[in-house]
């Protein structure tokens, strides 16, 4: 049987997040192989890839932060905003951002 190429429902996600900023012009496939080459050999990488995804995150986060369009405390306060969203949302109903309790209302 074959692996399946995401471990994490997240990493596929990831993955399509990255594709889709490419293809609206956000980021060369250059520009995003030399961010993620250099969070891979950071320091701290783990050696073996395991954390591939985690370092695929952080390029993105960085290509973001380089190209203006969201800092590092904005890219957190939009991931607690979805965490407290998936906490408020019944099990088996979607998870929407306007389920997050500190959202203000028509934000």
């Amino acid at each position: 049987m074959d692996e399946p190429v995401f471990s994490e429902p997240w990493q596929a996600e990831a993955f399509a997040m990255v594709v889709a900023l490419h293809e609206r012009g956000v980021f060369t496939w250059g520009e995003w192989a030399e961010r993620l080459s250099a969070e891979v050999k950071a320091p701290g990488a783990a050696a073996d890839g395991s954390d591939y995804y985690e370092r695929w995150l952080a390029a993105l986060e960085r290509l973001l932060a380089e190209k203006g369009l969201a800092g590092h405390d904005e890219v957190d306060a939009m991931a607690s905003a979805w965490e407290r969203a998936a906490h408020a949302t019944p099990q088996g109903q979607p998870i929407l951002l306007e389920n997050d309790p500190e959202r203000s209302p028509g934000s």
